[in-house]
């Protein structure tokens, strides 16, 4: 079975249910590249929230503003390249979570 949907769903769930999509398609579907994509991208998601808000935090002294604005677009842009790349068949990883993950 082609799951490119499901991956693709799985990385375009950073605009609407970032962290409940990865789970329940981590949880539910049996396919090994599906789930490790699904524990990337609650990883991912994780880790920009976490950056995200360290950066919004440290922008009241001025200094997590540029941060704030490498993370936000970071946010935006791998999701995107990892739909494009589930709807064309082809393997990716996100930055560093990739590797750590498997």
């Amino acid at each position: 079975m082609d799951y490119r949907g499901v991956k693709a769903i799985t990385h375009a769930s950073t605009f609407f249910a970032p962290f409940l999509v990865p789970i329940v398609v981590w949880l539910l579907v049996q396919e090994r590249d599906a789930k490790g994509i699904a524990l990337q991208a609650l990883l991912f998601h994780l880790f920009m929230s976490i950056l995200i808000s360290i950066s919004w935090f440290l922008s009241w002294v001025l200094i997590g503003i540029p941060f704030l604005i490498v993370f936000g677009l970071m946010a935006i842009y791998y999701p995107i390249k990892g739909i494009i790349y589930s709807l064309q068949g082809r393997p990716f990883r996100y930055p560093i979570i990739g590797s750590l993950v498997g």
